[in-house]
């Protein structure tokens, strides 16, 4: 097995990392924020592919991550389905409704398609508010804890390792899709559609492929966050939490799946680090996502990969 590979060796690297890392958790705090950072990394693991490696922008993808946790929290609550069989629904369904969206809305290009994924991003957003009788409108409904065969789910430190499998599950599976003809195919369609296209991919397939994948990622970390939390709002759904996602992928570095990974890091932690600039936080926020903008265009990962390379560090 060569470890100086991705699937092998980043993955066993990153598996390590996650082993040790409980052992800098003093409490429950820094438990929760790690839990945040791992169900909004797996939702920016699928959003990379689509930015990053498809190069086709999604400014509606907070809406599949929010019916992924509605599916759970309705079918659990109303309905006394089994919480793993809800999280399963929820990706089908997700699955199903992407792929349906994703015809048409992957034929779009440029300012075009943020246009038209923000769209549906908003109405995904308005329908979870406005369905007071089935979803709670906008106090939100509680969701049952994630059980499996009458074992229930339980404490910070549990829901640790669950999302931190999820997410060590979700890279590899990203890592050997890149490495796959898939990959290659997104990658041509990145770079020119019309080339892509003359060398014989079939670019409207490969959009609607990945499209679906990272839309099931987000119903995915939506359905975890859902059982984790208890509770769940539209809020999750709307365009803020829709920007914060894609501003975790850029930041952390587009076509980078552990850039991926630091970035949902950085911007989960980072407001919990500035709240002691209190009236100045967004302040603050605003000029650190500027500034590495400037000074690391391609992000942060990409960026000090290119500076280790080049012996700078």
């Amino acid at each position: 097995m060569n470890l100086g590979t991705p699937q092998t060796g980043g993955v066993l690297a990153f598996a390590i990392v996650i082993a040790v890392l409980p052992l800098f958790l003093p409490n429950a705090f820094f438990y929760d924020v790690v839990i945040l950072i791992g169900i909004n990394a797996i939702a920016c693991v699928g959003l990379n592919l689509l930015i990053g490696y498809a190069g086709q922008i999604s400014l509606g993808h907070a809406g599949f991550f929010g019916i992924g946790a509605y599916v759970s929290a309705v079918l659990t609550d109303a309905h006394g389905w089994p919480p793993l069989a809800a999280l399963l629904a929820g990706m089908l369904f997700v699955g199903l409704l992407s792929f349906v969206l994703a015809r048409p809305i992957m034929r779009l290009k440029g300012h075009y398609l943020a246009m038209g994924t923000l769209g549906m991003g908003v109405i995904i957003s308005i329908v979870l508010t406005q369905e007071v009788e089935l979803t709670g409108g906008p106090d939100g409904m509680p969701v049952a804890a994630l059980s499996v065969f009458g074992w229930q789910a339980s404490g910070e430190k549990v829901w640790y390792w669950i999302v931190a499998a999820v997410l060590l599950a979700t890279v590899w599976l990203a890592l050997n899709l890149i490495a796959s003809p898939v990959g290659r195919a997104l990658r041509a369609v990145h770079g020119s559609e019309v080339a892509a296209q003359t060398l014989g991919v079939d670019v409207v397939r490969y959009k609607v492929l990945v499209f679906v994948t990272s839309a099931v990622l987000a119903s995915l970390a939506g359905s975890l966050f859902a059982h984790y939390a208890g509770f769940v709002t539209p809020d999750e759904a709307d365009f803020i939490h829709s920007i914060q996602l894609v501003t975790m992928v850029v930041l952390g570095g587009m076509a980078s799946v552990f850039g991926a990974v630091a970035g949902a890091a950085i911007l989960t932690v980072l407001p919990q680090m500035l709240t002691v600039f209190h009236d100045y936080e967004q302040l603050v926020f605003g000029a650190v996502l500027i500034g590495t903008m400037i000074f690391m265009r391609r992000g942060l990962v990409p960026t000090i990969g290119a500076l280790l390379g080049k012996g700078r560090l």
